[in-house]
């Protein structure tokens, strides 16, 4: 199961036991950048609104965690969102950031990532803070 990047770029974020919680960009980003047709709108939903309270926002991955729970409690219906294509969704890719060094670059490196994701879905943007709004967690 540690063979895949994902995977081992989780255990890595985990193992820190930051006050931050970096894992929760890990999450968010990584599910932004693989989601299809399939996936589930909940995912795709919190993923997008997790990179935009980080990115825009300045929350940390525990405040970001926060706001997910409290999206839960709420219930559905959750927004769904359209696709950007596969091949355009972020400049960086997960594999680019395990080779990395761990620490602080891995830290910028995951941040780059996550940018890079969140900028590829920008033309959901306005809808992610509509409802967001709708839900109490932005003003």
């Amino acid at each position: 199961m540690l063979d895949d990047p994902y995977h081992q770029l989780t255990a890595y974020t985990l193992s820190l036991g930051d006050a931050e919680f970096i894992h929760q960009h890990v999450v968010d980003a990584y599910a932004a950048q693989t989601a299809t047709e399939e996936s589930k709108p909940i995912g795709v939903a919190f993923a997008l609104a997790g990179l935009y309270l980080h990115l825009e926002r300045g929350f940390t991955g525990r405040e970001v965690q926060l706001a997910h729970m409290r999206l839960a409690e709420a219930g559905g219906p959750w927004p769904t969102f359209p696709l950007p294509p596969a091949a355009a969704r972020g400049g960086v890719a997960l594999e680019e950031v395990m080779v990395a060094s761990a620490g602080a670059q891995r830290s910028l490196a995951i941040e780059a990532w996550c940018r890079s994701v969140w900028e590829a879905w920008g033309e959901s943007r306005e809808r992610v803070v509509e409802w967001l709004r709708g839900r109490g967690i932005v003003p």
